[in-house]
């Protein structure tokens, strides 16, 4: 008997099926369970934390880890596990921050330069993109913020202020290779405004590399604020920065070495799970791999 009568079952694949084998990779879990753990940190701190990370208690300085504080206390008497959990609000903060103000900039940027060429191209691609390139992030960072003080605002936009600059020539190599297909030009000519091709065909096309580049970004900025909080250059006392705990333990690496070691790892795999993640995007993006 054949099987013509019989009504055919769609086939659905398991939800883990679904995702590509780079997103279901042993380190890219691990790292998205580190980022919800960040994540988590960040947004309920005064529920994990129920300490001040800025009371100072100085009967209970440099204690070990104990029942009573989980990573011992500082040469201050504060919490050490207070502080690392709400450092990881600073950094989460800041790194977001940073990113979407860097990724707005590099992408309008980007898209203008990328789409109009000409003199436009010359100007932002050639005079302005290389001029930030000749001068290391970092330390244009620092010059900024020595020169306008420590804060909030002042640090996110010194690190934004070189950091556009990846985000508006990958988005500028994009618009280039889409605005030459065929789609693109057939809207170009049944009369859309450049607005409308950008935002309707250009704009959805580059979105995933742009995303990879954000994730590989948010490990640069959480490791650079880290880095100008340990330099005096990030919020202020009695703010809880894992940078400014780092430099706080400087003097008591030998006698106290868990005052610098949870900051430390903290930092540590913040960075790694979102270069864990970015680097399975950016594997999950590449016409040339397979599963």
């Amino acid at each position: 008997m054949g099987n013509a009568g019989l009504p055919e079952i769609p086939f659905r694949p398991r939800p883990s099926a679904r995702l590509p084998h780079a997103l279901r990779t042993p380190q890219v879990l691990f790292a998205a369970i580190l980022v919800a753990t960040f994540a988590a940190c960040a947004l309920f701190s005064p529920v994990i934390a129920r300490t001040n990370p800025a009371d100072i208690d100085l009967t209970h300085r440099l204690l070990s880890p104990c029942s009573q504080h989980w990573f011992g206390t500082d040469e201050l008497g504060r919490d050490i596990f207070a502080r690392t959990v709400y450092g990881a609000r600073i950094s989460m903060a800041v790194a977001i921050s940073v990113v979407a103000v860097s990724a707005i900039v590099g992408l309008v940027l980007g898209c203008i330069s990328g789409f109009y060429g000409g003199w436009l191209d010359t100007i932002l691609n050639i005079y302005v993109t290389n001029a930030f390139l000749a001068l290391p992030g970092i330390l244009l960072a620092i010059a900024f913020v020595a020169f306008l003080g420590p804060g909030l605002l002042n640090l996110i936009f010194a690190l934004a202020l070189s950091g556009w600059v990846a985000y508006a020539r990958l988005v500028r190599a994009q618009v280039m290779s889409v605005s030459r297909l065929e789609f693109v030009e057939s809207a170009r000519a049944l009369g859309a405004s450049d607005l409308r091709i950008l935002g309707r065909h250009i704009l959805p096309n580059i979105l995933q590399p742009l995303i990879v580049q954000a994730a590989v970004g948010m490990a640069s900025a959480v490791l650079a604020e880290a880095t100008l909080s340990f330099l005096g250059l990030g919020l202020p006392p009695p703010s809880a920065s894992w940078g400014a705990m780092l430099n706080d333990a400087r003097s008591h690496i030998f006698d106290a070495p868990y005052i610098l070691f949870f900051p430390a790892m903290a930092v540590m795999l913040c960075v790694l799970s979102f270069n864990f993640i970015g680097d399975a995007l950016g594997t999950m993006a590449d016409p040339r791999s397979t599963n």
